[in-house]
């Protein structure tokens, strides 16, 4: 065979281009994804006592303070939806944005040990992050509709919408903006430590802005002129529709979902785009 007609496994090129992207790389490297998720599902709760029921026992102690704190003591009325329930739903869909931006955040400063010694695309970390948050994320959704039924039996005026089908597309929207803004705050940390300590701060103030413990219209009812801050907050959009997809009420806007989408995507190429450049480069700075 003519050395000319060969195909190479891998070639060795300096990177010129701005935007390299590469997906072909990634889709060769599916398997290590694959290992990255197993090990994050089977390790991470396997030396504790009460192992995977940590995923069930943070949302539901969390929303039992809410409901005591901001249904019972501040008097928010989520409508026809029992306030419990209310809150366990926005809390499950918040939980999954969280740990998603968390753990693209801090990628290049987590795993600085295993990308100093072996090369794999990067990339690869933060998505394996995203791909078993999901399981951790349908416990959470089955034991949501546990409590669904139970308050159904109970005779609460609640159902699904009519769009129930389509719950998929605020999961889609979540992901994409919290890994398109995890993969911006990766390249700002490597160089800046102290700005992980900013996120943990300000993740804590975009719930209360998220709409994850009130319906929109409460908001507008008591905010007045500072409810803009949630109006146009893509987060606060995401999680009134997935509530009302999966409990009914005041149907939202569709609108601000698909925007909500839309921003994600584009958050997601820019944010590759960023991470790729810092990859080159960020074993010598941190």
């Amino acid at each position: 065979m003519a050395a000319g007609s060969q195909e190479w496994l891998y070639e060795i090129k300096p990177k010129a281009k701005f935007i390299d992207l590469n997906f072909k790389e990634i889709w060769r490297y599916r398997d290590l994804l694959w290992l990255f998720v197993k090990r994050d599902i089977v390790t991470v709760y396997k030396q504790t006592i009460l192992g995977p029921l940590w995923f069930l026992i943070q949302p539901l102690f969390t929303s039992v303070i809410f409901t005591l704190i901001f249904n019972n003591v501040a008097g928010i009325d989520t409508g026809s939806v029992p306030p419990f329930l209310f809150n366990l739903s926005g809390l499950v869909l918040w939980t999954y944005f969280k740990e998603c931006l968390n753990s693209a955040s801090s990628t290049f400063k987590a795993n600085q040990g295993l990308f100093g010694k072996v090369y794999f695309p990067r990339v690869i970390v933060p998505l394996s992050k995203a791909v078993s948050g999901l399981f951790k994320f349908s416990i959470q959704l089955f034991i949501l509709i546990i409590f669904y039924f139970y308050y159904l039996y109970q005779g609460s005026d609640i159902a699904p919408g009519f769009d129930w089908f389509l719950f998929f597309v605020p999961i889609l929207a979540i992901a994409s903006i919290a890994l398109g803004t995890g993969f911006i705050l990766t390249a700002l940390t490597t160089k800046y430590r102290d700005l992980s300590i900013l996120i943990g701060f300000g993740l804590n103030l975009l719930m209360y802005l998220s709409a994850v413990m009130y319906p929109l219209q409460e908001a507008k009812k008591k905010l007045n002129e500072y409810y803009w801050l949630i109006e146009y907050n893509p987060l606060a959009q995401v999680i009134e529709a997935w509530r009302y997809m999966l409990l009914g009420g005041d149907q939202p806007n569709i609108i601000p979902l698909l925007a909500a989408l839309g921003l994600g995507v584009i958050m997601m190429f820019i944010g590759l785009v960023i991470f790729n450049r810092t990859e080159r480069n960020f074993i010598d700075t941190v």
